[in-house]
């Protein structure tokens, strides 16, 4: 994701909102008053990562607000309890430990990274917690007290090689970032191109964070490649695309296929050095249908006509409502309950229609491909059945 002061500013929040808002109007050692019920919102609010996650606690209040306004949950309405991962592994268990004992809330819809949400996972099962996870990410888990409510890896990745390979893609060069989920993406790709006969003739990782792409560019100009697959993530973005593009390798003239850029990203990216990027998400806030059209016009109409929806910040969303119907269908706030009632529980989601699968807790989604345009918005190209998820995908 791309981190910005101007694009934090734009939210409207800041470090001393968070200080002063974050475990208000608790209930000491009460997990349900008499017409409330708590909801754990944890994410990083403040440090390098807030530009990101600030967007999708927004999103899952965004949620708390709405269901609120229709009466809540069990008659019920939801208190937010707001707590601050500080872009730090540490602070999240922290805040995780005190969400779970001392507020109880009933779960707790939060974490970006994979690091964060390994964080918190001994709190939750010391604690007997539940987690809504809603971000993309390498797969390779499943824990009976999370729901992984992105795509993980392999929903991703074999809908992108295959569009890739189906558009004359023959040779391809992968560039990520060097930690978990871009290696497994990349090794679930080169996998996928060998399978469909392609190549790969090139390959390269970059610490996050990292800016300098010059030695990397002048690799892919000397590759020629059908196809730029970036498993890029995070502020490096940024450098990527404008050095390709100052390069003549910007999405107009090189293909270039993403599975980290959404319409958030763009928007620090710059939508010059992006437009005709490819991007593999399960939304783009281009979706057609009337549930996305009033979720994008609410929101909008609440954090301003300017703003932008990504893939993680409508998974966000949706984790809020995944629990709602998960506790109503239970009869009960109960975790286990809440658990047994989630197998196989669908939503219509402003993505479409998405379904819990009934054993290992990921999401039963449609993936696609868009392009993105000048407008920083994305022509939706390629729209999938809804696919299993397969976290521990076996090549």
């Amino acid at each position: 994701m791309t981190f910005t002061r101007r694009n934090l500013l734009k939210t409207g929040l800041s470090a001393s909102v968070f200080a002063a808002t974050a475990g208000t109007g608790l209930l000491p050692q009460i997990a349900r008053a008499a017409d409330t019920v708590k909801l754990g919102l944890l994410h990083s609010l403040t440090g390098t990562l807030a530009i990101s996650e600030v967007a999708l606690m927004e999103a899952e209040k965004f949620a708390v607000d709405e269901i609120n306004a229709n009466g809540g949950v069990l008659g019920r309405q939801i208190e937010a309890v707001i707590e601050d991962g500080a872009s730090d592994f540490p602070t999240h268990a922290e805040k995780a430990r005190k969400l779970l004992q001392r507020d109880k809330v009933a779960a707790i819809v939060g974490c970006y990274t994979s690091a964060s949400r390994r964080a918190i996972l001994p709190a939750v099962k010391q604690y007997k917690g539940l987690l809504y996870y809603p971000t993309f990410y390498e797969g390779r888990e499943e824990d009976p007290r999370v729901f992984y409510t992105s795509q993980e890896a392999s929903q991703s990745v074999i809908p992108s090689v295959e569009f890739m390979s189906k558009q004359n893609g023959k040779t391809f060069f992968i560039i990520g970032s060097d930690y978990d989920y871009p290696r497994t993406c990349a090794q679930i790709a080169k996998n996928k191109i060998k399978e469909l006969g392609g190549t790969v003739v090139g390959e390269d990782f970059v610490p996050l964070g990292h800016g300098e792409f010059s030695s990397i560019v002048t690799k892919i100009k000397e590759a020629k490649p059908d196809w730029i697959y970036s498993i890029v993530v995070g502020g490096s973005n940024v450098a990527l695309c404008k050095q390709l593009k100052a390069a003549g390798l910007d999405g107009t003239v090189q293909n270039i296929l993403s599975n980290n850029i959404s319409e958030n990203e763009i928007d620090g990216i710059g939508r010059e050095n992006a437009e005709g990027i490819y991007s593999c998400m399960g939304y783009f806030q281009s979706v057609k249908n009337p549930e996305n059209e009033r979720f994008v016009a609410a929101f909008k109409a609440k954090y301003g006509e300017n703003r932008v929806i990504g893939d993680p910040m409508e998974c966000a969303y949706s984790s809020v409502y995944l629990w709602k119907l998960a506790v109503e269908k239970a009869g009960s706030f109960d975790v286990s309950a809440v658990v047994e009632a989630s197998s196989g529980l669908e939503f219509n989601a402003p993505e479409g229609l998405v379904k819990i699968h009934p054993t290992n807790h990921h999401m039963i989604k449609r993936i696609r491909v868009g392009r993105s345009r000048s407008d920083g918005q994305f022509d939706i190209i390629l729209e999938s059945e809804p696919m299993e998820p397969n976290p521990f995908l076996k090549s």
